[in-house]
């Protein structure tokens, strides 16, 4: 069994894509939800789908004496960023190197890094002009957005999309995508 924690800052619809997914799966797992805000919406989706979920804060999550036995608890193997605003810390970097993923919203290296985050990422791509956007899956590395690259999906942007539009177009790629990517990339450690 592999078991995922998916740690997640706002409001967890991807959360909740991610949880009922992998539901009927065998073999993987949803076993943790963290979140580094109390008010996290996410938090309630967890609870409606029967997921454990633990708040942890910015600065919890440098302690690796509070994190490491916490995941080590639920026997976690793979660790899914989706929506998750904290830069992580080095220690988990190592030991779930190639097990854990992001998720962010643009075709990366474009619209990246620090402060690139939701609607920051799609006005951007409105005030640039863009004809299409998307969504890139990375391995997560020290540096922010900076990771090996495992999958990206795009659409067509109209000139008419406002910010709020592309953010729409780009979020159905995640609902489709996402959860595709992380069964592939557990798959392929597996194998």
């Amino acid at each position: 069994m592999t078991n995922i924690a998916i740690f997640v800052s706002g409001s967890g619809s991807n959360c909740e894509n991610i949880i009922k997914y992998f539901s009927s799966s065998a073999d993987i797992h949803v076993s943790l939800v963290i979140s580094n805000k109390a008010d996290a919406y996410a938090l309630v989706r967890a609870k409606k789908l029967n997921v454990p979920s633990v708040v942890i804060s910015r600065k919890e999550l440098q302690q690796e004496e509070i994190v490491m036995p916490l995941l080590q608890q639920y026997d976690i193997h793979f660790i899914v960023l989706a929506g998750f605003l904290v830069m992580i810390p080095d220690y988990l970097i190592q030991t779930y190197d190639r097990r854990m993923i992001n998720l962010h919203p643009a075709l990366l290296p474009k619209y990246g890094g620090k402060g690139m985050w939701g609607h920051h990422v799609h006005e951007a791509i409105k005030e640039a002009g863009e004809t299409e956007t998307g969504m890139t899956v990375h391995y997560v590395s020290n540096v922010c957005d900076g990771g090996e690259v495992i999958a990206q999906f795009s659409t067509p942007l109209s000139p008419d999309d406002t910010a709020d539009d592309i953010a729409a177009k780009e979020h159905e790629l995640e609902m489709k995508y996402f959860p595709k990517v992380i069964e592939d990339v557990i798959r392929k450690l597996e194998a």
